[in-house]
């Protein structure tokens, strides 16, 4: 095995705390970043440093932060001397209707879901760039091409705003031997903190005329009970983990451009399918085939 140094983000709990424990378990050194190390995160850090025969190294890095990702990077480069693969896993969900939640909040969603990722890139890619090699892996949503319930549009307008830029980077970094695999999870109500830590409304007022008055009462709750009726009862979160090792352990060239992971099977594969292959159709079309292959 091509044993790789790996940088993930939000790796306290849910899909990044398993991916980084997969693959560490795996052979791999991982640097697993998450806020507040020495706080609130430290029983999560010291109990992932604690697996044995696993190379798990939490490190402090709030993508809200740039100073704190060039930081963490610096830190990681300073230790090992690179970095193989970048892992962008850090989200946050916030849950109501549209209307309720403010522009700022919205704001919000964007920094950490959309904008995290970009300081996270500005902080590794040049080292990547130098040494002509390295693998993003993006964690995506089946919510940016499958069906989606409502009352969660601040999220899914966040991830639709990271899988677009997750494109748009794969096209932009082909030619530096950097390659792009994009994870779709699809729905999971449980085994992540998505909806336990969820943001809710701030304008309480706009949400009671939503969910206390009119056509919407208690909207919210059908909605959740809805979501958790379509997800079967066997949809373990840890396959998405496993997808990702697996991602990282192909060969140069042979990583898949989108993986999607989805027990409900809400339609996000055969929408992605048509999507990329548009998209591809359009890079032949201008003669920018070679965007679609990371160089060797």
């Amino acid at each position: 095995m091509n044993k790789k140094i790996i940088l993930i983000t939000g790796a306290s709990s849910g899909f990044g705390r398993l991916t980084a424990e997969s693959l560490a378990r795996a052979g791999h050194t991982v640097y697993a970043s998450m806020r507040d190390v020495a706080g609130k995160n430290a029983k999560n850090a010291a109990d992932m440093v604690a697996i044995e025969g696993a190379d798990v190294r939490p490190i402090e890095l709030d993508v809200q932060s740039e100073a704190s990702a060039n930081a963490a990077v610096e830190k990681v480069i300073a230790e090992v001397g690179r970095v193989d693969v970048l892992v962008h896993n850090a989200g946050h969900m916030m849950y109501g209707p549209a209307e309720a939640f403010t522009a700022e909040q919205f704001a919000q969603q964007y920094d950490v879901n959309v904008l995290g990722t970009q300081r996270v890139n500005r902080a590794v890619l040049p080292h990547m760039r130098k040494s002509r090699s390295g693998l993003l892996v993006w964690v995506s949503s089946s919510s940016v091409a499958g069906g989606t319930p409502p009352y969660l549009s601040p999220y899914f307008a966040a991830k639709a705003g990271m899988d677009a830029l997750a494109v748009q980077y794969a096209r932009e970094l082909a030619r530096f031997g950097i390659e792009t695999s994009i994870i779709v999870p699809g729905a999971f109500t449980k085994g992540t903190n998505h909806f336990a830590n969820a943001g809710h409304p701030a304008d309480a007022a706009r949400l009671a005329e939503y969910e206390e008055n009119g056509p919407y009462k208690g909207f919210g709750a059908r909605v959740q009970t809805a979501f958790a009726n379509i997800v079967p009862d066997d949809a373990d979160v840890q396959g998405v983990a496993d997808a990702i090792v697996e991602i990282v352990d192909t060969p140069f060239g042979k990583r898949p451009f989108r993986l999607t992971y989805d027990p409900t099977q809400d339609g996000a594969e055969v929408s992605f399918a048509v999507i990329d292959r548009i998209r591809a159709e359009m890079l032949h079309r201008v003669g920018l085939s070679d965007l679609l292959y990371p160089a060797n």
